[in-house]
């Protein structure tokens, strides 16, 4: 909790803590709450005030900011959390037509890292995850039939979903990764 904010993933924070030591590294989820999430919407070849990602299911990186392709008019800018200024400042460099809005409460982020990453994800997501196929890439998908949003970076994955389903991801990863625990590979 923090500032009177409520994760929808707290009552998991145990559990995700003790799954790191079950798997002996190979799967590690932490939640990354507050994340402030603006969705922007301008005429491609805009400049809403960010460097835009110009590809399909790709990221953009700005400094602390990282702004993904979601659509062909669409993309959505992660910042740290409380990242007060920041729809001000797009806003005022917003071309005519280009629309911002604030859907930080809408989703929360994990992160997932660790040699069977792809693998658990995988069970539940029908994208190809292999490194061959999405490396730097992030994707609008279903895991485990729940709305998310996959970004690749540097063999971590950052998922983002939905607060209402939030605690049935968590509890489906938890599942997944039981084959990764060290009893199941005893």
């Amino acid at each position: 909790m923090a500032d009177g904010r409520y994760s929808p993933l707290t009552r998991l924070a145990d559990a995700f803590d003790a799954l790191e030591a079950e798997t002996a590294g190979a799967l590690r989820i932490v939640e990354v709450p507050f994340l402030t999430q603006l969705n922007v919407r301008v005429s491609p070849g805009a400049s809403p005030g960010v460097r835009l990602a110009t590809e399909p299911n790709t990221y953009a990186r700005d400094g602390d900011l990282l702004v993904l392709w979601l659509g062909p008019d669409e993309w959505l800018v992660l910042a740290p959390p409380d990242t007060d200024d920041l729809e001000e400042r797009l806003r005022s460099q917003l071309p005519p037509g280009g629309a911002v809005t604030d859907v930080s409460a809408q989703r929360t982020a994990l992160r997932l890292s660790g040699l069977a990453v792809r693998d658990v994800l995988a069970t539940g997501c029908a994208l190809d995850l292999h490194p061959r196929a999405f490396t730097g890439r992030c994707a609008q998908t279903m895991v485990a039939r729940t709305q998310a949003i996959l970004i690749e970076e540097a063999g971590d994955f950052l998922v983002l979903v939905r607060s209402s389903f939030a605690g049935y991801l968590g509890d489906w990863l938890l599942d997944a990764a039981a084959e990764y625990s060290s009893a199941a590979l005893s």
